[in-house]
């Protein structure tokens, strides 16, 4: 690429003109409601190897937990959904021909979803954690169904039945919920014959038939796990989001393809219509669609249905299949954080489709250097500070123990960044103090500012982190030029 050519150019939007910086869109939630914590939140389909749409998804949920932590001083993680109810096989019955489904759940069981995820994302999200200093859950559907407050928020809805169900349905106002047979596990696709019969203050009553097992009955009741609830998609969010919604110490970011957009308007339709406060409405980031040249979505999911006829020409095998990338784990991570990274760069980047040909040409150009970096944890810095560690002088850098922290151990690389400036450090020891007194009490000044006596220090670091950040703890790191 010439050296004056820029790597990427945007058009403006009104979303992008409203920015600065990316992050800045978080910016009124995070004034207004002050949150404890920022949890990014990103739900994936646990049915196949994943495609780069997804993963872009995830990768940027991951930089924009970092980004946020340094820029608002507020403990972030990201929170994987695993959504285990996709759909593993579709069968009709021949003589009244409603369609039945079962999910990957019930064909794989726990193992079964547990060894998915392990195959295809758990090694991926270690490699994010190390790379961007991000802790991060993973929380099956299974299991987020069964917890009291998904149950508790469903059967809310279910008193506002008729208040979203046009919402939720739009063409014919019938809201799906499947409720898979306790026998087989298998549920009517459409939920066509799953009728509500009753609903009190101690749960709901639903039934529904089987194609093995006739008709049953299933009873819901918040304090027990069962019986499975397989809600249809905007269902899904909608109860998703009001229980995640309910605690407003945490500030939860719904992380979503472009494609959501669209959606999202019907599922604030039916938040509004259940009286929705404005503090827990969600709070939501959409990231570039993957497009194919026609201009649709790049879709796995279309390519089974119609062949690979209709694969793109310029599709990579990688971008439908993201571990045939030719390269590590660690290296398929650091080429995606640096595309996101510029991506998040400037919010016009960030706000906006490519297509599979862009993103080729894209990841193309990533510095030649890329692969030869060692893995560090990366810290930005004040000039005056990075100079003194650049010269070797400063042997200690102090920060608050928060949870970007918690990997560090001696050993591990720290790239302290300043401007355009960079080095690259080794730590030597750790310790760990209830707050920047004690730490002052043991640690050497010299090492920690050579400059500045023990006061000044004391109220140079106080003035960087106010305290509920001095509260997280004290880290004191030793660090040794690389």
């Amino acid at each position: 690429m010439p050296e004056n050519q820029a790597l990427l150019l945007s058009p403006n939007s009104v979303l992008a003109n409203a920015l600065l910086r990316t992050i800045d869109i978080l910016r009124p939630r995070v004034q207004a409601a002050r949150p404890q914590r920022i949890e990014f939140v990103v739900g994936t389909q646990i049915n196949g190897a994943p495609h780069l749409g997804t993963n872009l998804v995830q990768t940027a949920a991951f930089l924009l937990a970092k980004v946020a932590r340094r820029e608002f001083s507020i403990d972030t993680t990201v929170y994987f959904g695993a959504l285990d109810n996709a759909p593993f096989e579709v069968t009709l019955d021949p003589d009244t021909h409603h369609a039945y489904q079962q999910t990957y759940f019930h064909a794989l069981g726990k193992e079964g979803i547990g060894e998915l995820i392990d195959t295809y994302y758990r090694d991926f999200f270690e490699s994010l954690a190390e790379a961007t200093g991000t802790d991060y859950v993973i929380e099956t559907y299974t299991d987020q169904q069964a917890s009291p407050g998904f149950r508790a928020e469903f059967l809310r809805t279910l008193e506002h039945l008729d208040g979203i169900r046009w919402w939720i349905a739009p063409s014919h106002g019938v809201v799906h919920v499947r409720v898979p047979c306790p026998e087989c596990g298998w549920a009517e696709k459409r939920a066509d014959r799953t009728k509500l019969v009753h609903l009190d203050e101690d749960g709901a009553v639903f039934t529904a038939v089987c194609l093995d097992h006739g008709g049953y009955e299933a009873q819901v009741d918040p304090e027990d796990g069962g019986p499975y609830l397989d809600l249809a998609t905007l269902y899904r969010n909608l109860v998703k989001e009001r229980a995640l919604g309910r605690d407003t110490s945490v500030l939860r970011v719904m992380m979503k393809g472009g494609d959501w957009a669209f959606g999202c308007q019907l599922v604030d339709g039916a938040l509004g219509a259940l009286g929705t406060p404005a503090a827990q409405m969600p709070m939501r980031i959409f990231t570039p669609q993957v497009l194919a040249p026609t201009g649709a979505k790049l879709s796995k999911s279309l390519l089974r249905e119609h062949g690979s006829s209709l694969l793109p020409a310029d599709v990579e095998p990688w971008m439908l299949d993201t571990t045939a990338w030719q390269g590590s784990t660690d290296n398929y991570v650091d080429a995606l954080v640096w595309l996101v990274g510029e991506l998040l760069a400037d919010p016009k980047h960030l706000f906006r489709s490519f297509t599979v040909k862009e993103l080729g040409r894209l990841m193309s150009v990533r510095p030649d250097d890329l692969d030869a970096r060692p893995r560090a944890h990366e810290m930005g810095i004040y000039k005056r500070y990075f100079d003194l560690i650049a010269s070797g002088r400063k042997t200690t850098e102090i920060r608050v123990n928060d949870s970007s922290r918690k990997k560090i151990k001696v050993g591990s690389l720290i790239r302290f960044r300043c401007r355009e400036e960079e080095v690259l450090t080794r730590v030597t020891r750790v310790a760990r103090y209830a707050d920047f007194e004690e730490m002052f009490a043991h640690e050497d000044l010299g090492s920690v500012n050579p400059l500045a006596s023990r006061e000044q220090q004391l109220a140079n670091v106080r003035q960087i982190y106010p305290p509920e950040r001095e509260a997280l703890g004290v880290l004191a790191l030793g660090i040794e030029l690389v």
